[in-house]
């Protein structure tokens, strides 16, 4: 197999699988800030944090406002790892592998690009966030069914696997590392409500 065919097919799916792993956060983020509005901005800071985008966006915006972050974790041209950038960025992939990808995996892919980007044309409102954030996971389950259901298990499909899986560990161990180093207000909380509750949301998350 050619090099760059087999980066395609990795890096496609890593972008596949950080597109579905940022709408968890996003939800996880969403939940904690609609029951903890005291410490929104803080929940949503972790957010950032684990999807490694937070100097970027102090550099841009510095609010931590919910409208404004949900905005740049799901749309922000300017955020490489915003959902509509890595769905563009797996599509790329996508299409420089077409040739050892089945038809059902390229079309699955091409659909997931063409409903996010008209889902994603104009700036989200909370209201429709759930939906929005739904329609994301769903999309990704469909590339990853066709994948699955309709790739030979050769060379190709080895290495989609791959750049799915260490998107998948590289995303939980960021989860943990914020739980414990930057959401958790100090070691006498542990076992408490609040460690409780966050337990419950990274669970979520992941």
């Amino acid at each position: 197999m050619l090099g760059k065919t087999a980066g395609s097919l990795f890096w496609m799916a890593r972008y596949l699988e950080r597109s579905e792993n940022n709408a968890r956060l996003i939800d996880a983020g969403f939940r904690i800030a609609l029951t903890r509005s005291s410490t929104a901005a803080a929940e949503w800071k972790s957010v950032l944090v684990t999807a490694g985008v937070n100097q970027a966006f102090k550099a841009a915006h510095g609010d931590y406002s919910s409208a404004r972050v949900i905005d740049f974790l799901l749309r922000d041209p300017a955020n490489p790892s915003s959902i509509l950038s890595v769905i563009r960025q797996a599509r790329d992939n996508a299409r420089t592998a077409r040739t050892a990808l089945t038809r059902e995996t390229w079309e699955a892919v091409n659909t997931s690009w063409m409903t996010l980007v008209a889902l994603l044309k104009r700036q989200v409102r909370e209201d429709d966030l759930p939906d929005v954030l739904t329609t994301i996971r769903q999309q990704s389950a469909q590339v990853r069914g066709a994948l699955n259901g309709t790739m030979l298990r050769n060379d190709g499909y080895h290495f989609a696997l791959l750049g799915t899986y260490l998107e998948r560990a590289d995303n939980t161990a960021r989860i943990l590392d914020v739980k414990y180093y930057l959401l958790l207000p100090s070691v006498a909380h542990i076992g408490t409500s609040i460690d409780n509750v966050q337990w419950e949301t990274i669970l979520r998350s992941v």
